[in-house]
């Protein structure tokens, strides 16, 4: 099933950012808005809108962050395996899954040893 989701999630996803989906949004817009004078701008005819785009963002939400998630992932092993197969240290591999905090003291060592190599010449 998640072999599934993952090949739909992805096909929404590059069918939902060309140009063309723009156009058919853009377009439903324009003929909603057009109809509006015919069905005397009535409480069903914005109901219309409004659910349509908010069922439409909502899926569109869970798309989006799986497709980020795999992709996240993806340029994460990549780097580690740079990191990994390169001569520098291996002390940061799988940082991504430590706190924020233990994060940022890694910056901070990155910070100072920089700074004193600056110092070194």
């Amino acid at each position: 099933m998640e072999k599934t989701f993952n090949r739909m999630a992805g096909a929404v996803a590059r069918a939902a950012g060309r140009p063309s989906a723009f156009a058919l949004c853009l377009a439903s817009v324009l003929i909603w808005a057009a109809t509006g004078p015919v069905f005397h701008y009535s409480e069903t005819w914005q109901l219309i809108i409004n659910t349509g785009t908010t069922i439409i963002t909502f899926l569109m939400v869970f798309l989006i962050q799986n497709t980020q998630n795999r992709d996240g992932a993806a340029i994460q092993a990549k780097l580690d395996e740079l990191i990994r197969s390169g001569m520098g240290k291996n002390d940061f591999i799988g940082i991504e899954h430590l706190t924020e905090r233990e994060v940022e003291e890694f910056r901070s060592a990155c910070e100072r040893a920089k700074t004193a190599k600056a110092e070194r010449g």
